[in-house]
């Protein structure tokens, strides 16, 4: 919250329009990693967290409990372990192809970008290998330690930044910055919770976990889910730059990144109890995930309402005082509608978190079929409207998402809990 402003500051300040378009393209295509990696972090969290509730850590960073349980996780563990290698191999092969081909087709003579992007993807691949073991620190409940470390790497990374920015980097700074995080997170798995870590990678002792059968039915449709996201969420700014120039996309992306930053602050309070629910669920004590999911509900909404508002104000008001900055940002009409479309997310995510909790995703077709309905207008509108017809079509679907997953939820509730009604009576 206190560096963001700063760093849109200097970025106004030190890149051209047209490298901001640059800058903010290349995250939306370093999102394509979600072809590659499906969503496989987000199972790690929910599976690891029920093995969790039978495991504990000791004084001296030694997991320690049930050996079934700590067999079980060590198998899921040695599995994705594997898995983001690969996927961190075939990241920088194919996603730096797939970018290459992409900048090639606008010419920017002006703009040396190629060295840059693909620096950027060979750190971004080393990034996503080390995913796994930071999503398994959070599903074992590890979660003060996880956001300790991320306010940690939040901080260099932004030192990072700030030094290239000013230093003249140009587009070498997200470069800097994802190795300021990769550092962090080497520093974390191999300094403080290396003994956390080392009985996960060693062969399961006894029993192992069932790959087919408590992994995949949730990764599946998590996968598809992510696939389909992309379209969602990540076309926006390669529409723009592609149909409307690297400047709008970089005005685009900037106001992305807020409405983004504001969507991270207010998932805190429930990725923070993401293993809280799971433990909860293990125990069967609905009544208590009840309580805490509705107080997360609260507290996160109220958090991304009143922050909607803020940033609309400041940007308002900014266009008022035709202030330089307003030029580098969307319109307070577009700006606008991109923030209470955030605000609709947020209650759906808190809906989502819930039932994922329970190792199950039963909002897979809600999910396909909204993704490809946003990204559809994003691309129709958007390239013909700009910025306010991808605002709008992204809105509308957000209405149809909210009304559609609660009704999903309210049904969920009552699947999940007959069981153990039955059994009371």
């Amino acid at each position: 919250m206190v560096a963001g402003p700063i760093t849109l500051l200097l970025i106004a300040r030190w890149f051209s329009p047209e490298v901001q378009g640059f800058y903010y393209t290349f995250g939306s295509l370093l999102a394509l990693q979600s072809f590659l990696e499906l969503g496989l972090y987000l199972v790690i969290i929910n599976v690891a967290s029920h093995e969790w509730a039978r495991l504990g850590v000791d004084a001296t960073g030694h997991i320690v409990g049930d050996r079934e349980a700590l067999s079980r996780l060590a198998s899921l563990a040695r599995l994705v372990f594997r898995w983001y290698a690969v996927v961190g191999g075939a990241f920088v092969l194919i996603i730096g192809a797939v970018g290459y081909l992409f900048f090639s087709q606008t010419p920017h003579p002006n703009i040396r970008w190629e060295a840059p992007w693909l620096t950027l993807v060979g750190v971004t691949g080393l990034l996503l290998w080390t995913l796994p073991f930071i999503s398994l620190l959070e599903g074992c409940n590890q979660i003060a330690a996880v956001n300790e470390f991320r306010l940690r790497q939040g901080i260099l990374g932004t030192i990072a930044l700030w030094l290239s920015l000013y230093l003249g980097g140009g587009l070498w700074t997200p470069v800097v910055m994802a190795a300021a995080r990769l550092l962090c997170d080497l520093h974390l798995l191999l300094g403080r919770y290396r003994r956390f870590l080392a009985p996960l990678l060693q062969r399961p002792v006894s029993v192992g976990m069932d790959w087919k059968i408590e992994v995949w039915p949730m990764q599946w449709r998590l996968a598809l889910s992510g696939l389909v996201n992309y379209f969602a969420y990540s076309l926006f700014n390669p529409v723009m730059f592609h149909y409307h120039g690297a400047a709008v996309a970089g005005r685009m992306g900037m106001t992305l990144q807020i409405v983004g930053a504001l969507q991270s602050l207010a998932m805190a309070w429930v990725s923070a109890r993401v293993p809280s629910f799971g433990v909860l669920i293990a125990r069967t004590d609905y009544a208590g995930l009840d309580r805490l999911w509705r107080r997360t509900l609260l507290i996160s909404g109220l958090a991304i309402a009143a922050g909607a508002g803020v940033i609309w104000g400041l940007v308002y008001g900014m266009n008022v005082l035709e202030i330089p900055l307003a030029q580098r940002l969307l319109g307070p009409v577009p700006t606008g509608v991109l923030l209470l479309s955030a605000v609709l997310m947020q209650v759906a995510q808190c809906y989502t978190a819930y039932m994922r909790a329970h190792k199950r995703e039963p909002i897979l077709l809600l999910s396909v079929t909204t993704s490809i309905a946003i990204g559809m207008l994003v691309w129709l509108l958007g390239a013909r409207f700009g910025p306010i017809g991808a605002a709008a079509g992204y809105l509308a679907v957000m209405v149809v998402l909210l009304a559609w997953e609660t009704a999903i939820w309210f049904q969920f509730r009552a699947d999940v809990r007959a069981p153990a009604a039955e059994t009371a009576a």
